[in-house]
């Protein structure tokens, strides 16, 4: 079903061929990892197409699709989870290690895991 005040316009289109894709990085991580994951075998674009779609549906979701990429990655971690590859726990607890790491990690220095002060090596 289109949402006819979501239709795209010439503004709404990048620059150039120069201009960003993404708004944010992990925007382009998120469809980094799909299409790798993709490729690996793990999914089919069909059943990505449908778990995006799911997504995509739900109530709540922006007629302006500013949103998109947040139903993105939900519906990757949906689709994992499901195959049994990525259980929502797990996504949520490597979530918080890294939020933690960031926050621990001093400006101008790299996020790691380490710096998660619950980080536990193995």
């Amino acid at each position: 079903m289109s949402r006819p005040e979501a239709k795209a316009t010439a503004a709404d289109l990048p620059a150039g061929p120069d201009a960003p894709v993404f708004a944010e990085p992990w925007q382009a991580e998120a469809f980094a990892m799909t299409v790798a994951l993709h490729d690996k075998g793990l999914f089919s674009w069909g059943e990505w197409a449908e778990a995006l779609s799911a997504e995509v549906k739900k109530p709540g979701a922006a007629a302006d699709g500013h949103d998109y990429y947040e139903h993105w990655l939900a519906a990757l971690e949906g689709l994992l989870a499901s195959k049994g590859l990525a259980a929502r726990p797990d996504v949520d607890a490597m979530t918080e290690a890294w939020e933690r790491a960031a926050h621990a990690t001093p400006h101008g220095k790299p996020i790691l895991l380490e710096n998660d002060p619950e980080f536990q090596s193995a």
